[in-house]
């Protein structure tokens, strides 16, 4: 029920990726920021198609795929490796979506923000809810499906007995 009836709150303003980077760490959770890398992050879906739905971006605020340069562009292909790896870990799909909406008229949400989506895929997922009465059915509240995929992000990248080391963010 706390997914279907959320209690109102006032959205932030601002870039929503911007404004889920510009905060502490502590608060990763909260803002559903799964992974940070050097030039790139990895976060949640608030709004997913399917259980799962990771997005990454860079930090550079910009909507143009093409300003990006090969260092970042390089990290987000990494980090989608990441993500495919911990979701099939976790969820054990059996394929994927992965792709890029550049401006309103190619289905962007965010427009000035590149992000790519990696949506996980199940045989016979597909059903009239989402097609008729734009309703989308999400078997596990979202912390639930954060701690499970942060858990496996975490163990792909740490050796037994240590912990990882993540490079701190960085603003553009």
């Amino acid at each position: 029920m706390a997914y279907i009836k959320p209690a109102k709150k006032a959205k932030p303003g601002g870039c929503i990726f911007c404004v889920k980077l510009n905060v502490k760490r502590s608060q990763d959770r909260k803002n559903l920021v799964l992974w940070r890398g050097q030039r790139a992050f990895i976060v949640m879906n608030l709004y997913p198609y399917t259980n799962g739905h990771l997005m990454v971006a860079p930090y550079q605020h910009t909507g143009e795929l093409e300003s990006l340069d090969a260092e970042t562009l390089q990290e987000m292909m990494l980090l989608v490796g990441k993500s495919i790896r911990a979701l099939k870990r976790v969820m054990n799909p059996h394929g994927f979506n992965v792709g890029v909406n550049l401006g309103r008229v190619a289905g962007a949400g965010v427009e000035d923000h590149v992000h790519m989506h990696i949506v996980p895929r199940w045989n016979g997922d597909t059903n009239f809810m989402p097609a008729l009465a734009d309703v989308r059915l999400i078997p596990e509240l979202l912390p639930q499906t954060y701690d499970h995929l942060r858990a496996a992000l975490e163990a792909e990248t740490v050796a037994p007995g240590k912990r990882a080391k993540r490079a701190p963010a960085k603003k553009s």
